[in-house]
C-alpha cells in the first residue's frame, strides 16, 4: 500500500480489493459483483462486499439482508450472511430501503471512505467493491483513496456500451490500477425449448475488448430471467453462473491476486 492511500481499520486485514466497474448503468454490474463474491466464497476464500453505489445500493437486497449495520466503540461491524460473506451497504444505515439518498458528492465520498476505514473487515481475502456507474466523483475517490488491486469491467454486447466501457478501462489505466478481467453480461440468450443461441443485442464483443486492452480473463453471461428473480428474492448466493465461477477461478490463479 502506498503512503497516500487510506488505511483500513486496524482490525481489517484485506489482502485484495477488487472494484467492479461499468461505464454506465443498466449493464448488470451488481449481478456480477454478487456472483463474483459468491464464487470466491465457494472457492474457500474469505470475502467481503463493499456497496459503493451509495445512491443506488442493491447488495443488501441481493443477499437478503434487511438488518441495520451495528457499531461498537471500535468501529462498524459488517453484516455476515449465512454463507460467511461480510457486507456493508447504504440501505443498512437508512431507516427504510426505499428512503432516497439526497446527499451531495462530498458526503457520498466520505461515506465510501468510512466503509473502508471504519468497518472491521477482519481477515478478508477478497473485498469486492460494487462501484457506482460511470467515472464520476465516487469512482475517482475510490481510485485515488483506496488501495485497489484490480478492476473488473462489466459490459454488454452493444458497440455503444463497449465504447463507454473503454472510457472506464482508460480511467483505470490513468489511475494506475490494473484491469484484471472483463465480463460481458446479457451476452446471449439460449432458448429453453430448442437450445439454440440468439445474440439479442448483437454479436459478442468481449474477446475483442479483452484483446484490444490486453485483458487475460473474460467471461460471457447469458440472459436468464431466473437470475433477476433470485436477486430480487435475496438469493444471490444460490445462482452460481458457470462462466463466472470459472472467471473467479482465473482471477485467483493470477499471480498478483493469490490469497
Amino acid at each position: 500500500m502506498t503512503n497516500d492511500k487510506l488505511a483500513s481499520h486496524p482490525q481489517a486485514h484485506i489482502k485484495h480489493a477488487l472494484a467492479v466497474v461499468s461505464g454506465k448503468g443498466g449493464v448488470g454490474k451488481s449481478l456480477v459483483s454478487s456472483q463474483l463474491a459468491a464464487a470466491l466464497s465457494r472457492l474457500g476464500h474469505s470475502v467481503g462486499v463493499l456497496d459503493a453505489d451509495i445512491t443506488g445500493p442493491t447488495m443488501a437486497r441481493a443477499f437478503g439482508v434487511d438488518e441495520r449495520l451495528q457499531a461498537c466503540k471500535d468501529g462498524i461491524i459488517p453484516h455476515v450472511t449465512p454463507e460467511g460473506i461480510k457486507l456493508v451497504s447504504t440501505n443498512m444505515v437508512l431507516p427504510d430501503e426505499t428512503t432516497p439518498v439526497l446527499w451531495r458528492g462530498s458526503i457520498i465520498s466520505n461515506l465510501v471512505r468510512q466503509f473502508w476505514s471504519e468497518v472491521m473487515w477482519d481477515e478478508t481475502d477478497y473485498l469486492i467493491i460494487d462501484m457506482p456507474p460511470g467515472t464520476g466523483d465516487v469512482a475517482l475517490t475510490i481510485f485515488q483513496s483506496l488501495p485497489i488491486d484490480g478492476v473488473v469491467i462489466v459490459s454488454t454486447p452493444q458497440s455503444l456500451v463497449s465504447m463507454i466501457v473503454a472510457k472506464a478501462i482508460n480511467m483505470a489505466q490513468m489511475m494506475d490500477v490494473p484491469v484484471v478481467g472483463i465480463v460481458e453480461n446479457m451476452s446471449y440468450f439460449r432458448c429453453p425449448d430448442c437450445g439454440s443461441v440468439h445474440n439479442l443485442f448483437g454479436a459478442s464483443m468481449v474477446e475483442e475488448l479483452a484483446r484490444e486492452f490486453s485483458i487475460s480473463a473474460f467471461a460471457r453471461v447469458p440472459i436468464e430471467p431466473e437470475f433477476a428473480r433470485q436477486m430480487d428474492r435475496g438469493a444471490a448466493y444460490d445462482i452460481a453462473i458457470e462462466t463466472l465461477e470459472e472467471f473467479a477461478g482465473e482471477l485467483v490463479v493470477n499471480s498478483d491476486l493469490k490469497s
